[in-house]
């Protein structure tokens, strides 16, 4: 009697939750200040030309330095999806550097963690790479958001992580214990065994 009034906002938390977990990382505010249409490769070209611009760029971290002017970043971007999560490292178009007027832990915004950061552009930074002389697109931090380190639960040997598979485990081993199992029809005639392999 008590439990229908109850089911409709059970189900207005599940939308909402559902909603906050599908939107953007980036405040609505910075977002209306930003360039979607200016790419990064566009940028890194001519970093110079959007200086002043607000951009959002998406990518991993390759290292982290606390320096006198703030936190700087060296990211290798990479495409977002809709929230603005870096998807594929390996569709990157290059590096940028993100400066941040507040401090980042190095211990906690390190290597290989998924970052996407609001920036205002500064220009270009050219710094030594490898053998080369790199130039580094420049954005002063105005937000950025850390993703969460994914966690990857291992199945116990011999399954595999993906289903797929497993199922194609589980096949062999069925495959091979049928010499074992028709042998055992053999030796016990008249079995249950043995009649469903006659059918």
């Amino acid at each position: 009697m008590y439990r229908f009034p109850l089911f409709p906002k059970s189900i207005l938390i599940v939308a909402l939750l559902f909603i906050a977990s599908c939107a953007p990382v980036i405040s609505q505010r910075v977002r209306e200040q930003a360039r979607p249409d200016i790419t990064f490769k566009e940028l890194q070209n001519t970093p110079e030309r959007y200086k002043g611009r607000v951009i959002i760029l998406s990518g991993f971290i390759i290292e982290t330095k606390n320096t006198k002017e703030g936190t700087l970043l060296e990211i290798l971007q990479a495409p977002a999806g809709f929230r603005g999560e870096p998807k594929d490292a390996d569709r990157s178009e290059g590096r940028f550097l993100a400066i941040s007027d507040h401090y980042l832990d190095t211990n906690i915004y390190k290597k290989d963690r998924k970052v996407t950061v609001a920036g205002e552009v500064q220009g270009k930074r050219v710094q030594p790479l490898e053998k080369t002389e790199y130039v580094y697109p420049l954005l002063h931090v105005k937000e950025i958001h850390l993703w969460p380190v994914e966690e990857v639960r291992p199945y116990p040997y011999p399954y595999s992580y993906y289903p797929f598979d497993r199922y194609y485990w589980r096949r062999d081993l069925w495959r091979h214990r049928i010499p074992k199992h028709r042998k055992d029809c053999k030796d016990h005639k008249g079995g249950r065994g043995h009649k469903q392999r006659k059918r």
